[in-house]
């Protein structure tokens, strides 16, 4: 009797390991579509992280006194100007486009410093908050538009560039800290910039 166990183990062993590793695949694909389980399955934290750009936490203000501050202005790098509410493309020093922007509103302004691009998403997904409401990339509801570029996080909330649903928000002090394209500008600006490039915020 147990030879016979011990000759159907491995076959036991193969059909758990091949439904351990295709099953969260295939539920995926079955609720969301090729696109959801790829993403997931190659990146799982930083898509759930991604989603999370504008923080449900105390004012962002007093959570940057510790970041670090690089003096050296890189020739390809993005500015992003609070007073004038514009964000630049420089590319060998030289201004490419200019673009408006909505920013960080009164009690959650956008981090003055220098930072680096750390995630680039495009059709990002997003989780409420507040809520943990999740809405589908391609979404009307979904309030980071069809890109997104992040270049800050505490390691659960972003903060990043990203287009809109809501184009009469561009222009005005809105957010909760990021920064808000129109979608055709962010488009742009995506086809440019890249991981590790330099992002300016001066006030």
């Amino acid at each position: 009797m147990m030879l016979q166990i011990l000759r159907y183990l491995p076959l036991v062993s193969l059909t758990w390991m091949f439904w351990l590793y295709f099953s969260p695949q295939i539920t995926l694909q079955a609720l969301f579509g090729n696109n959801a389980a790829n993403e997931a399955a190659s990146d799982v934290g930083s898509v759930t992280s991604a989603s999370v750009t504008e923080p449900a936490v105390s004012p962002l203000a007093d959570q940057f006194s510790s970041a670090p501050v690089d003096p050296t202005v890189e020739p390809n790098r993005i500015e992003i100007d609070l007073s004038d509410r514009t964000i630049t493309l420089y590319r060998q020093n030289a201004k490419v486009n200019s673009y408006p922007i909505g920013i960080g509103r009164l009690g959650w302004e956008t981090p003055v410093g220098q930072y680096r691009v750390l995630q680039m998403r495009r059709n990002p997904s997003w989780i409420n908050p507040l809520t943990d409401q999740y809405i589908l990339p391609g979404d009307p509801e979904n309030p980071l538009g069809a890109y997104w570029i992040g270049f800050w996080t505490n390691g659960r909330d972003w903060i990043g560039v990203h287009g809109t649903p809501e184009r009469n928000t561009v222009g005005e002090a809105i957010s909760h800290g990021c920064i808000r394209m129109y979608n055709e500008d962010i488009e742009e600006l995506y086809k440019e910039a890249n991981l590790g490039r330099q992002v300016i915020v001066k006030q």
